[in-house]
């Protein structure tokens, strides 16, 4: 449960922090670490994953940036979710397909997962420092806490679609970036609980509705994102993401309707547990 009750006092150490040679040598093992995990992945990305494709998700531009993040804290004034292709008539599922995020808000992307996923560690970190609770190993903590569960998040989807016979599912990549959003989430329910608690009107009520806020809003634009996967007949609109683009095909109504529980309790049961695991800093 998101934690702040009453005001917030900084911690009296807080004033040495940033001075602390302890503190200096866990962001020193931090960059180190950033530092091998970048020259590991620029030697042996090539042999998992498709530069070209990889590249497509990393397409942004700064307006579009601004346009997803308020897609994804305000989905609820969205009318049209699912994806364009470059050729509307296409029946291949590729990426290339797709009109690349730049060119469609609805598509996902990899930068601000990414970034988003940064940012949490580093935010995590500097509560625990204003709590005085900073120790060198908190940053590799976080870290592995934060991929587990992503890869988590991952594996359960990828089941649910192989148990519900959908074999157009969508992407790895697709999913990795789906997964990613909730960072952004977490990181805004962090900053305004602490903020409100240092302006003097926080609490364990006003934790849960900015916590509840989030994690609905994060729920939403997954059900609405992800139905086009799921559901792939909904009234020809094809699929939104990563998988068999052509539109129209049914399927069972008991199979539709398993497909929709499955992806509500994606949507709110698995993110809820998710995210209040994540605000537990």
């Amino acid at each position: 449960m998101p934690q702040q009750q009453g005001g917030y006092n900084m911690h009296p150490s807080f004033g040495g922090f940033i001075n602390d040679p302890t503190a200096q040598l866990g962001f020193q093992m931090g960059k180190s670490a950033v530092d091998a995990g970048q020259q590991y992945m620029e030697q042996n990305l090539g042999r998992y994953v498709s530069v070209s494709a990889l590249k497509h998700y990393f397409n942004v531009t700064n307006s579009y940036v601004l346009s997803k993040l308020r897609i994804i804290l305000f989905p609820w004034r969205v009318e049209r979710w699912s994806r364009q292709l470059k050729n509307p008539d296409a029946a291949s599922g590729a990426s290339s397909l797709y009109l690349p995020p730049r060119d469609d808000t609805n598509s996902p992307d990899m930068y601000i997962p990414t970034m988003a996923l940064v940012t949490y560690i580093l935010l995590s970190t500097l509560l625990a420092g204003l709590r005085g609770a900073f120790h060198p190993e908190l940053l590799g903590y976080t870290a592995t806490l934060a991929i587990s569960v992503t890869l988590l998040e991952i594996l359960i989807i990828r089941t649910g679609t192989f148990l519900l016979a959908i074999s157009n599912s969508s992407q790895l990549m697709d999913l990795v970036a789906y997964s990613g959003y909730k960072f952004v989430h977490v990181i805004v329910s962090l900053l305004l609980t602490h903020l409100s608690s240092w302006l003097g009107f926080g609490g364990a009520t006003v934790s849960w509705i900015i916590f509840l806020y989030c994690f609905n809003a994060n729920a939403f634009f997954l059900l609405r994102s992800l139905r086009y996967v799921l559901l792939p007949d909904q009234g020809g609109q094809g699929m939104g993401v990563g998988g068999n683009p052509a539109a129209g095909y049914t399927v069972a109504r008991s199979q539709k309707n398993r497909r929709t529980q499955f992806l509500f309790v994606y949507s709110y049961v698995v993110q809820f547990g998710f995210m209040l695991w994540l605000s537990r800093v």
